[in-house]
């Protein structure tokens, strides 16, 4: 009998886990449900995650965090797979390439933002970096490649 009350009492407690688990709070401090599979996948993937806030929606589930001193942000789509990893780097990582070439076809534009995508897909050009310009009259989006491609991606205003 006491085999039996046991055994009870920690499959309560391993639901009573999984289901705690499987609600987050957002940065708001409101409850969105992130999916338990992509909860574990992220607990999984950033082990050292510190500062972790989720904003959930219909088509992805996002995490920002702190991994090393490096504020990122994780992807996920609702399957729990990761889709890509984001982070603000400086225009000085670019390649060389790239940033000469940027500086000669927008003269007079200085970098406002440069996000890092990793898509995590370990395929070719799986690492983009987008670019975003600004002058007094307008701002522009470029995607710019690892092997220094730079494409036009977007206006912004």
């Amino acid at each position: 009998m006491k085999k039996l009350f046991i055994s009870t009492a920690i499959a309560a407690l391993f639901t009573v886990n999984v289901f705690a688990a499987n609600i987050l709070t957002n940065a708001e401090g409101d409850a969105d449900a992130v999916s338990y599979a992509v909860s574990s996948k992220f607990n999984s993937d950033f082990v050292r995650a510190e500062n972790v806030t989720w904003k959930v929606n219909s088509k992805f589930q996002k995490a920002t965090f702190t991994l090393d001193g490096v504020k990122k942000s994780a992807f996920y789509n609702l399957k729990g797979e990761l889709i890509g990893i984001t982070e603000n780097v400086q225009f000085k990582e670019l390649p060389a390439k790239a940033k000469k070439e940027i500086a000669a076809k927008y003269e007079g534009y200085f970098a406002n933002e440069v996000i890092k995508l990793d898509n995590d897909d370990n395929g070719f050009d799986s690492v983009a970096y987008f670019v975003d310009l600004k002058n007094d009259k307008e701002e522009v989006l470029l995607r710019v490649t690892p092997s220094a491609g730079v494409y036009f991606f977007q206006q912004v205003k």
